[in-house]
């Protein structure tokens, strides 16, 4: 993780109708990111529905990835309460060959002192494996300051890049960028919904997932060559549904069914708890679907209707 740059997906995890772990999907999604553009993997996030696995499904998921992905990185997360259970998940995708782990800080800590005692310990346990700070408090509840991150990022060394998702995302990305005692490229997450303005203030790359991962490499693409005005008019055109699945675990169960009807998994299944979408999901899904494709030629109109697949 010498070199961290380009689009890296928020991988989803496969199930089948009943809810069994459906590695033949997994496969399929693996290839239909790469068909679009991925150029590294996240998997076991928060958007994978990592906390409704088993260690043996997440073991089983990781080493998935981390073989059908042709090459790519493959950033594994291993968040968890428990710092025992959290280094030895570490050490074991480490041993099959991710290229590095995503850690957030576990729900609970108040404090600067229980932040920085709290990554000593982690750090004590996994050494100098590459990690992705994460810092998400709409999931951990933990906010972290620009200056502890910073001192995170000063005492350990083995940081090689932070995830932000924290909102307002804007004014605390300049002030992480200005804090760094060391470069560390800066991914960003939200489901994208500020990703133009975030990659003009200098963030790397996006970290995040969507229905059309090829959308956000695209922009990730157009930005690097400079044509903002490509960036906007993408952008613009996607907001509606970047906006639709940005809406929490209710936004993955939309994003899920896309994915589903675009042939890049079987079934859209959530483990609960999770939502089960109604026909007046579906028909909002159809007509967000129908004004994109009206609209754009990176949608094709066959995925238009619910019994498309």
């Amino acid at each position: 993780m010498a070199e961290i740059s380009g689009f890296y997906v928020v991988a989803q995890t496969t199930f089948t109708d009943t809810g069994a772990l459906d590695l033949g999907s997994l496969d399929s999604l693996c290839d239909f990111y790469i068909r679009h553009g991925v150029q590294g993997f996240t998997a076991l996030g928060v958007s994978g529905e990592a906390f409704r696995l088993t260690v043996s499904e997440s073991l089983a998921v990781a080493e998935r990835y981390i073989a059908r992905c042709e090459g790519r990185p493959v950033i594994i997360g291993t968040s968890n309460a428990s710092i025992a259970h959290l280094v030895d998940m570490t050490h074991r995708v480490m041993d099959m060959g991710a290229t590095g782990v995503m850690i957030a800080p576990a729900a609970g800590l108040r404090t600067e002192t229980d932040l920085k005692n709290y990554f000593a310990q982690v750090f004590d346990g996994i050494g100098d494996t590459p990690v992705v700070l994460q810092d998400f408090p709409a999931a951990t509840g933990v906010h972290m300051s620009v200056a502890s991150m910073a001192a995170l990022v000063a005492d350990h060394p083995s940081i090689c890049a932070i995830k932000h998702e924290d909102a307002p995302s804007l004014p605390k990305l300049t002030r992480l960028l200005e804090a760094m005692p060391r470069p560390v490229p800066i991914l960003t997450g939200s489901n994208a919904q500020y990703l133009p303005e975030e990659l003009r203030r200098g963030a790397e790359a996006p970290m995040a997932g969507f229905s059309f991962p090829e959308v956000l490499a695209r922009i990730d693409a157009l930005h690097r060559a400079g044509d903002e005005d490509g960036v906007d008019e993408i952008f613009a055109s996607f907001l509606p549904l970047i906006r639709h699945e940005a809406q929490g675990v209710w936004g993955l169960a939309v994003r899920k069914e896309i994915m589903r009807r675009r042939g890049a998994m079987r079934s859209g299944f959530m483990r609960a708890p999770a939502p089960r979408l109604d026909r007046y999901d579906m028909a909002e899904i159809d007509r967000l679907l129908t004004l994109l494709a009206r609209r754009s030629d990176m949608v094709s109109p066959d995925l238009v209707g619910c019994g498309h697949v």
